[in-house]
């Protein structure tokens, strides 16, 4: 079983390139909500998943939007759990690695797929998605069912990218929401990965 350890929060390092920073920004708030002890348990009970790579880096594998709200809020420590430490393979051989496990997500804010190059160093340097975080609100507003598919929420906000304009106000935003949801139980999203009919409570 892995251990769940504390380190600083500039030892994480991404594994993907975009988030969706209006859902970074909820997370924020509620973490800058908690008093210390409360905070400090959330977190230990929802550990950042790591595999660690040379010079102890520790590389998000999981909650990357958890580890940017931390970034964002001023918060300098996180709880991980390591699932892997490739930290004596060669620089290749662990980029074949974290590829092969499906960990690594080098996939900008157009939905357009890049070189790893493209994953930034920090997590403070994660590129912004507004449809990544289009598809967390309709997750959460019951549109589709949380999975352990990876990156399944990027294969929804690419779903929406070609069938819902962008919002440019906040009243935009939630009717997107609204219309999203009801696509996300259309028969064109059948294969994503948390599809559920209207019925299903």
């Amino acid at each position: 079983m892995a251990s769940i350890t504390s380190i600083g929060i500039e030892q994480l390092r991404p594994l993907q390139a975009t988030v969706g920073m209006l859902e970074v920004d909820a997370k924020r708030k509620r973490l800058l909500a908690m008093d210390a002890k409360s905070l400090k348990a959330f977190l230990k009970s929802a550990p950042i998943p790591t595999v660690i790579g040379k010079r102890e880096r520790h590389y998000v594998i999981d909650h990357h939007h958890l580890a940017r709200a931390l970034w964002d809020g001023g918060i300098t420590k996180a709880f991980v759990e390591v699932a892997a430490d490739l930290s004596q393979l060669p620089d290749e051989k662990f980029w074949d690695t974290v590829i092969a496990k499906r960990w690594v997500h080098p996939v900008d804010e157009r939905g357009i797929l890049r070189a790893i190059s493209a994953i930034p160093d920090e997590v403070s340097a994660l590129i912004d998605d507004p449809y990544r975080s289009l598809a967390a609100f309709v997750r959460d507003a019951g549109g589709y069912l949380k999975t352990p598919e990876p990156f399944a929420e990027f294969q929804w906000a690419d779903f929406y990218r070609t069938r819902i304009p962008m919002w440019t106000s906040e009243s935009q935003f939630n009717a997107a929401v609204e219309q999203s949801v009801h696509l996300a139980w259309s028969p064109d999203a059948r294969t994503l990965p948390g599809f559920k009919s209207r019925r299903v409570k």
